[in-house]
């Protein structure tokens, strides 16, 4: 194609898209005239043109569209306002009738929040249909298994409320790969294939078969029952496909290979591994998948599974693709976190600065936030981007109901407030040793659930950011006049405040509090004190900090309280 026809064929690729592909040629014009403007002259060109590259994309099947915009690189933009765009899960595609969904991740390390954009969603039609969800560990890789994470998987599924009927493990599995395996041989539809790499890879890219294609079944079989005493690189097993396809990765893909690593779950039992694309697709027959959900990175793999299906003689279950999680400032990467974690960058999954569920769970988000996130999200192909504002706001909106108040004093400064006057009955006594306790609700909308008590009696500690010269008010007891440090009472009204427009700042009774700390996102740690109904507290208990934040009670250590911070 020239540069022209490339160009067309791109908007005539994004316009099938949105008109579920049905292309219209004057869209595809306009489209181009609209946002290439250096275009604009070859006008005349371009519609003589368009109407053939059109006509080409109306004849491609919807998933050939899309396969070719995901290896082309082409984005799909979003032109509807906020008001326009769809938000939730759509109904699925074709029968609604005994669904079945799989969430099958592989044992590299706990779950992320990336993860929760496949898991949330099947869980989700699973319930929506009476269907089943299955759980299938894909541990095909030995060089990609962490042995922790079998069991944390489980437990961070949990933690997002997803029922799971089922669960699989494919290293239980190889003797039906290898079942499957010698019925392709068996049939033509996979040869044993003993080319070197490089010298393959130039066949395939010029389109043309290797020797090895033309073997008989029983040749193949024949190497096949050689090949667990082959070392690694001698042969691989092949699925044969069109050698002319479009995409050189779908030409006659790999489906088995030698693996020497020992696999931390069954050990040396086997050697002969298969590739993932040959066993998710025998899985997800055998399993009975009538929809699979995979990213539009997945593409190229749906239409190598396809000749699978084929060849076997099987019901291609609906494939529906959707678009990359884009999200700032967090860490998704699992080998990258790992590494972090054996070189002490961080503290382990749960570490605060990463996007693991463990660690978004540790500070205090709600499951349903990253539950109700995913679902507004769905499963649209335009690629998606999130960020800590939107998951903040979703678990704020929670969080307020929930979660108790009480003052925390970070960086705190003891003070004692000098000509300390408390009123009684009217009267203005000024002694130093009145005590006034001061009672506030535990949440101001639920006043059901009682109060905390404060004992205020003239010596307390304040935050050192608080100590600018000022009128101030400590919130619920009295005004103080701040002046070069020196601390003096002004007076108990609440309308002398509001007049002065004095600073209301939370304070800790010097006499009775208790030591706190508070890990922040990104690791940090604030020191301070709160007060002493904090004493109350469970492990799991979340607060709201005034003028702080919300935090999570992570640890009883002796006399002091450990927080991690959720955000403001």
């Amino acid at each position: 194609m020239t540069d022209l026809e490339k160009t067309i064929y791109k908007y005539a690729l994004l316009n099938a898209v949105k008109h579920k592909g049905n292309a219209n040629p004057g869209a595809v014009m306009g489209a181009i005239m609209s946002s290439e403007p250096d275009l604009r002259k070859d006008a005349k060109k371009i519609g003589s043109v368009s109407g053939r590259i059109v006509a080409k994309v109306n004849g491609m099947s919807t998933e050939e569209i899309e396969l070719e915009i995901a290896n082309l690189g082409i984005e799909i933009e979003d032109n509807k306002t906020n008001n326009e765009k769809e938000k939730g899960l759509s109904d699925l595609p074709g029968s609604h009738k005994n669904v079945v969904m799989r969430f099958a991740p592989n044992p590299s390390g706990p779950l992320h929040i990336g993860h929760a954009r496949a898991a949330v969603p099947n869980g989700e039609y699973a319930e929506r249909y009476d269907g089943k969800l299955i759980l299938r560990i894909e541990d095909t890789d030995p060089k990609r298994i962490y042995p922790p994470a079998y069991d944390m998987i489980q437990e961070d599924l949990e933690w997002l409320n997803i029922k799971i009927d089922e669960i699989y493990y494919q290293s239980d599995r190889f003797p039906i790969y290898y079942e499957y395996a010698e019925k392709l041989i068996k049939n033509g539809a996979a040869y044993m294939c003993q080319c070197e790499g490089g010298e393959f890879k130039k066949l395939k890219d010029a389109c043309k078969a290797c020797p090895c294609r033309s073997k008989s079944p029983e040749e193949s079989m024949e190497l096949w029952r050689e090949f667990s005493n082959m070392e690694a690189g001698q042969a691989v097993l092949r699925v044969k496909t069109d050698i002319k396809h479009k995409n050189p990765a779908i030409r006659d893909w790999v489906a088995m290979r030698i693996v020497e690593e020992e696999h931390p779950r069954i050990g040396r039992k086997y050697k002969i591994y298969p590739m993932m694309n040959f066993s998710v697709a025998i899985d997800d027959h055998l399993m009975g998948m009538t929809h699979v959900l995979r990213g539009k990175d997945h593409l190229a793999n749906s239409e190598k599974q396809k000749y699978l299906y084929e060849h076997m003689g099987w019901d291609v279950p609906e494939f529906i693709h959707y678009g990359r999680l884009k999200m700032e400032d967090i860490a998704l990467s699992t080998s990258k976190a790992m590494a972090g974690i054996e070189e002490g960058t961080y503290m382990g999954w749960d570490d605060p600065r990463l996007g693991t569920l463990r660690a978004i769970a540790r500070r205090g988000i709600q499951n349903k936030a990253i539950h109700d996130l995913m679902v507004e999200i769905g499963v649209k192909m335009s690629d998606s981007a999130i960020s800590w504002k939107k998951i903040y706001g979703l678990n704020r909106n929670i969080l307020e109901e929930i979660s108790n108040r009480y003052f925390f004093v970070p960086n705190p400064k003891k003070i004692k407030i000098d000509d300390l006057s408390i009123e009684k009955n009217n009267e203005t006594d000024i002694n130093e040793t009145d005590i006034e306790i001061i009672e506030r609700p535990l949440h101001p909308d639920h006043l059901k659930r009682g109060n905390r008590k404060l004992v205020f009696d003239g010596e307390v500690y304040i935050s050192s950011n608080d100590l600018d010269d000022g009128i101030v008010r400590l919130m619920d007891a009295i005004n103080i006049d701040i002046k070069n440090n020196d601390i003096f009472y002004n007076s108990k009204s609440f309308e002398e405040a509001r007049k002065l427009k004095a600073r209301i700042i939370q304070w800790v009774p010097a006499n009775d509090n208790i030591k706190a700390k508070i890990v922040m996102d990104d690791a940090s740690i604030v020191e301070g004190i709160c007060e002493s109904d904090c004493k109350n507290l469970n492990v799991g208990d979340i607060v709201q900090f005034e003028r702080f934040g919300f935090a999570r009670l992570d640890e009883i250590n002796n006399d002091e309280l450990i927080f991690y911070f959720a955000h403001k």
